[in-house]
């Protein structure tokens, strides 16, 4: 029997047309062990840990709710102190040198390879489309085009890395010597037991493609994803072990933050990525005495330059930026500096942005539940940002009307609060409007000619530099904020966004050396092996010995 939140689902409008196919036509895949058509209070799905290869369940379990009616739906594991010995046990006993690197097991590249094109051809079956869609809407609730794009984006991501870009990846490079016989190769080379520990916000793309990076270059990782949406990368795994991957390659544990942090601490973790807040970035890099990388909390900006063009489609991006999956995006477009030139009436951004975010619904799912900031809380926060000198409510600021959606979770209407820039020259009030919350909510910042310098001192004394916009396409004003701005991930041009990331090119923060990234090579390069250099000399030596010195 479906539950009252699928049949809503599968009765939303066309945006979630092809929802509505999949619950009548389309089955759950045969490697699958839940189906997002039946999940329920009434037949609640469980989720199982994987530790050297094998499924096994913890002795009590935690309870899931559906986000969009509070029922518990699922019962993972809740997996304890004293059931974590294996995890601990295999971390540590991976060699240094990893499941395979340049000189060993240089197979494993091969098959590797040989998974991801499998994955790939996996993953554009319908039926596993459709599958992984509908189970992210249903932990995660989002627009089937939300949801869609993380699956295009995995999916093409194992493209790029089948056949021989496994293998790639270990490329080495070479420099002749100083005489004949010697010669030096670069090596890259794995760390042994890592582990990879992902958020809520997108169910299976952070996490899969960092297990699998990290896999790649020769560890053997041990993966925790927020336990609200681990059922996602549980099927995952499921998915790719039907496919070839070797079950031992990958452990998986649902468990809090304390109980993942031991296993961390006693199997002595070589390497930990890390997406999600920043305290408990800044906690795990102490921890693990600096063995991290971090794509940690992202507070991110967006400038609207003076030359003002496009404004339906700029209206279109910032909307979209800030409001899609209610802004549960570490890219989400936090904060909007205005130029004078885009509040003029015949312009008028942000009556464009009230219209666009009044245009979003729960019913859709193009506005839905926050799944870390309760309703009273995030109006709590919006009252302290109103408090601030200056500061008015541009839109929204409102619960929902007859929602379902749970206590412990949010439902609010798209919002947006107003400041002049010369607000944010308080520290009190600067730190106030830059805090991170991981719902509808963005800050918008007016600023006049000639005020550039004081729109570039706010985006430096800003925390995280992870994503940005510079909507101009006036070469000097792009160049001067580039020139004078660290963001690790900046759009620039009349269409610059904050957020959809394509997997073709990096993504990640910089101006921290902790700073991981995601996607390419050189993103997997950098989080997951180390550089060993080899010098080669094996003669002929010298027909005379030199001089003792």
């Amino acid at each position: 029997m479906q539950s009252h939140c699928v049949a809503m689902l599968a009765s939303r409008g066309h945006v979630l047309r092809p929802l509505r196919r999949a619950c009548h036509g389309l089955a759950a895949p045969a490697w699958a062990t839940v189906d997002p058509a039946t999940l329920s209070a009434a037949a609640p799905a469980e989720g199982m840990n994987l530790c050297g290869g094998s499924w096994a369940k913890a002795k009590r379990t935690q309870d899931i709710v559906d986000p969009l009616n509070g029922e518990v739906f699922l019962k993972v594991p809740n997996t304890a102190m004293d059931e974590i010995e294996p995890y601990i046990q295999r971390m540590a006993a991976v060699p240094r040198s990893g499941l395979h690197n340049p000189f060993k097991n240089p197979e494993r590249y091969v098959m590797l390879g040989e998974v991801c094109g499998a994955a790939a051809r996996e993953m554009f079956k319908p039926e596993v489309t459709d599958f992984f869609i509908r189970l992210i809407q249903r932990v995660a609730p989002k627009s089937y085009a939300q949801a869609g794009g993380e699956i295009k984006a995995v999916r093409t991501w194992l493209q790029d890395f089948s056949g021989n870009n496994v293998r790639m990846l270990a490329e080495s490079q070479g420099l002749p010597g100083d005489h004949v016989g010697q010669s030096t190769v670069g090596y890259r080379m794995p760390f042994g037991g890592v582990s990879v520990i992902t958020p809520f916000n997108f169910p299976l793309e952070i996490c899969g493609i960092q297990s699998l990076s990290a896999v790649f270059m020769g560890n053997q990782c041990t993966t925790k994803v927020d336990w609200k949406v681990a059922i996602v990368m549980e099927q995952f795994l499921r998915m790719l072990h039907s496919v070839g991957l070797p079950k031992s390659d990958i452990d998986f544990i649902y468990c809090d933050g304390p109980v993942f942090n031991e296993v961390l601490l006693r199997g002595d973790a070589k390497m930990t990525l890390f997406t999600g807040s920043q305290r408990v970035a800044d906690k795990l890099a102490v921890d693990l005495k600096g063995k991290v990388k971090l794509e940690d909390a992202g507070f991110d900006w967006k400038i609207l330059g003076p030359d003002v063009m496009d404004v339906d489609y700029v209206a279109w991006q910032a909307d979209h930026d800030a409001y899609g999956f209610a802004g549960q995006k570490c890219s989400a477009q936090s904060m909007l500096f205005m130029h004078e030139n885009w509040t003029k009436p015949d312009v008028d951004i942000v009556g464009r942005l009230a219209r666009l975010a009044g245009q979003r619904s729960l019913k859709e799912l193009t506005n839905c539940p926050v799944l870390t900031w309760p309703t009273e809380k995030f109006l709590a926060h919006m009252d302290r940002v109103l408090a601030i000198p200056g500061a008015s409510l541009a839109f929204g600021g409102k619960e929902l009307a007859d929602h379902t959606v749970p206590p412990q979770y949010g439902a609010v209407e798209p919002t947006a609060v107003r400041i002049p820039i010369e607000a944010l020259e308080d520290p009190p009030s600067f730190e106030v409007a830059t805090v991170e919350l991981f719902g509808p909510f963005q800050v918008l910042v007016d600023y006049k000619e000639g005020q550039q310098s004081k729109v570039i001192e706010a985006i430096n004394r800003m925390p995280n530099h992870l994503t940005a916009g510079i909507v101009s396409n006036n070469p000097r004003f792009i160049n001067e904020v580039l020139a004078n701005s660290i963001t690790g991930t900046t759009y620039a041009g009349a269409r610059a966004r904050t957020t959809g990331a394509p997997v073709q090119h990096w993504f990640g923060p910089s101006g921290d050396v902790r700073a991981g990234g995601i996607h390419t090579k050189h993103a997997i390069q950098l989080c997951w092996s180390s550089h060993r250099e080899v010098i080669y000399d094996v003669g002929p030596v010298p027909a005379e010995i030199p001089a003792q010195s």
